[in-house]
């Protein structure tokens, strides 16, 4: 028996591991008909007919606001027209994640112990179970839509759209608005009509 106790606590460190919070990467893709090489003065609003915007849209908007900064664009001088306007628009979807269990398990027979390592313990009788229950889990399709234009023109844009699992400690707003932010200005204004994948 002291030995069933040893083996358990030996793999409760690698269930913990095997049912943590999932991370899922980044969707980006972008549209533009030039190189968007001439930067200037740029201004973040809310898509139109959006209503006031909220505070979670401000944060969405920030995020933006910081990579267009970063990409070379700046600030419009207070009373000045901006060159560009970048529209913001995101949603944000619960969609339930399937359960995971540990592939951990304890097998009460020969080769008793089983984790993804060679070998085995065997402790006698004929029955397996897994470590850690499966619980279900919660999580949030979030989408970020940017349209850049100069004028009347629209002369780049772009959406990105990840799945977060709520039950991560990186599941706040702030923290899934840079991260899909700085996915769709990667390499800024990227390749025309091409998904990539930024983990």
């Amino acid at each position: 028996m002291r030995r069933v106790v040893l083996v358990l606590l030996a793999a409760a460190p690698l269930a913990a591991c095997a049912t943590g919070p999932q991370r899922f990467p980044v969707e980006a893709t972008r549209f533009h008909y030039d190189a968007v090489a001439e930067r200037g003065t740029v201004s973040v609003e809310p898509l139109q007919g959006a209503g006031s915007p909220s505070l979670e849209y401000k944060t969405y908007a920030a995020a933006v606001e910081a990579e267009l900064l970063r990409n070379g664009f700046t600030s419009p001088a207070p009373g000045t027209a901006a060159q560009y306007i970048a529209t913001v628009g995101f949603t944000r979807t619960d969609r339930p994640l399937p359960p995971r269990s540990s592939p951990v398990q304890i097998g009460l027979g020969g080769g008793g112990f089983s984790g993804g390592r060679r070998g085995g313990t065997g402790l006698g009788g004929g029955v397996s179970f897994p470590l850690g229950g499966a619980r279900e889990r919660i999580g949030v399709v979030t989408e970020l839509a940017v349209r850049l234009r100069r004028g009347p023109n629209a002369i780049w844009e772009g959406q990105a759209q990840s799945l977060t699992d709520t039950s991560a400690p990186d599941a706040d707003a702030n923290t899934v608005a840079a991260r899909l932010a700085a996915a769709l200005f990667k390499d800024f204004p990227g390749e025309s009509g091409r998904t990539v994948e930024v983990k």
